[in-house]
Parts: structure tokens; sequence; C-alpha cells
């Protein structure tokens, strides 16, 4: 009975791993830009569907509710994960972090894009928020310190998700919730390769 419990335990966290998958997936910037534009924003500006590229294609108002919503795609999952597991309605078998990165590799290359997507730091930030409130608003006012003195969105992001798991180190030591913001700081890194090389060309976008 109890290996049966587990069992039916594990099934029905892979299936909210999943469903924060698909969540994560929604190409909101996408379908925002569509709707309000009629244009493509995967060919225009930097290609990219987050909240930035949304703001040069559709418009600072469409720009913020595609930031609210990408954060939203992380942070519900993770907010509903922890309502069932610490009210003991499941035992959890699955770590939170999984959930969490299952929605960001969702934004990140989504199902619905031909796995494409978006550079996952506001779905990160929302993700984060429960697991790692002081790492996430340290950081954050970190990012506009870097956005205002450089003038350059991807800099300042980049920066944020480096201090991520540093800011994390720095409080907490190395605890389980570091190695799970490690592996999102890599993550923003990965997704913004490209401007690396237009910022060390002298070739970025500026905000």
């Amino acid at each position: 009975m109890y290996s049966s419990e587990n069992e039916m335990n594990f099934n029905l966290e892979v299936l909210f791993v999943l469903l924060s998958y698909l969540i994560g997936s929604i190409p909101v910037g996408y379908l925002l830009t569509k709707f309000y534009t009629g244009k493509n924003i995967l060919k225009m500006g930097s290609g990219n569907v987050g909240s930035t590229n949304v703001g040069r294609v559709a418009g600072r108002k469409i720009a913020l509710i595609t930031q609210l919503l990408d954060m939203s795609k992380g942070f519900l999952p993770v907010a509903f994960y922890l309502y069932f597991t610490e009210d003991k309605k499941i035992e959890s078998v699955i770590s939170v972090y999984v959930l969490a990165l299952a929605a960001i590799i969702g934004h990140d290359v989504s199902i619905f894009l031909k796995f494409k997507g978006g550079k996952g730091v506001n779905t990160t930030l929302g993700a984060s928020v429960l697991i790692a409130p002081f790492s996430v608003f340290i950081s954050v006012a970190v990012y506009f310190i870097v956005k205002m003195r450089f003038k350059y969105v991807s800099l300042g992001s980049m920066i944020l998700g480096i201090s991520l798991p540093f800011t994390e180190l720095i409080f907490h030591g190395f605890t389980s919730t570091f190695y799970y913001l490690m592996f999102c700081m890599a993550l923003i890194i990965l997704m913004h390769r490209k401007n690396i090389v237009r910022l060390l060309h002298n070739q970025e976008l500026s905000s």
C-alpha cells in the first residue's frame, strides 16, 4: 500500500513538472504582439519573445503585460506546488527546484515555438521569488543599477543571473537553493550568448 501510494505521488509530481513546462512554454510575448500589432516578433528586433523585444515592437504597455505574465508562468506552478506539499496534501518526491526549472526551460525552449523562446529572466524571477526571495530582490536591484549605468538590458540581465547564486552563497552558504540558482545562472548566460558576442563587438541594441 505504501509503495502504491508513493508511486501515485510520483506520477502526480511528474504530471506537475510536465504542466509546469507547458505553462512556461506559453509564448506570451509572441501572442500579445501578434494580437495587438499583427507582427511576428520572431522576425523583428532581436527575434526574442521576451518583454524587452516586445517593447521595441509593440510598445511599453504590451511589454509590461508580457513581463508580468512571464513572471507568472514561473510563480504560479511553484506556488501551487508549495501549497500542496507544505500542507502535506501530497508527499514530496520531486524537488520544487525541478518544477521551477521546468517552467524556465519551457519559456526558453517553447514547444509551441518549435523550441525557440525567450531568455528566461522574468520566468526565473517568478519561479525563484518564493524559493529565494532575498536573492531575487537583491539581484533585481543590481539589475537596475547595471542597466542605468550601461544602458544594456542584456548586460543587466546577465549580471542579475550571476548575482542570484552568489547572493545566496554569501548569506546562506552552499545550500540546495544555491545549486538551483547556479543552474538558473547558466541558463541565463547560455540564452544570452548572442548578446555577449554583440556586446564584445559594440553592436548590442540598447534599452
